[in-house]
């Protein structure tokens, strides 16, 4: 298990390893904006990571050509559809849109 703080919010929650950010998010009642059900098709699950970026899984090809639509998009931005839980460190993330 590790710990997933939220921004602004400082909201802090266990999230099990293999757990996407955004279905941790959204299991914990953190409403995120997504179109597209995790399917890393409409970039609106855009945030960016503060701590921890070796705790989330790698970006994949398909996460990196979505972002690069996206504006505003910095070193620091994932896809919260994409970005799973590694469990071996905790993450800060800090959320851009909400519903």
């Amino acid at each position: 298990m590790s710990t997933l703080t939220i921004m602004p919010s400082a909201t802090s929650i266990a999230v099990a390893e293999g757990d996407s950010l955004l279905a941790a998010m959204l299991a914990n009642g953190t409403p995120v904006a997504h179109k597209c059900d995790g399917q890393a098709s409409c970039g609106q699950c855009h945030l960016f990571v503060l701590e921890g970026r070796k705790g989330l899984s790698r970006t994949t090809r398909e996460e990196n050509a979505i972002l690069d639509t996206l504006v505003g998009v910095g070193s620091k931005s994932r896809l919260a559809c994409q970005a799973t839980i590694l469990g071996t460190e905790d993450v800060t993330v800090e959320v851009l849109s909400f519903v």
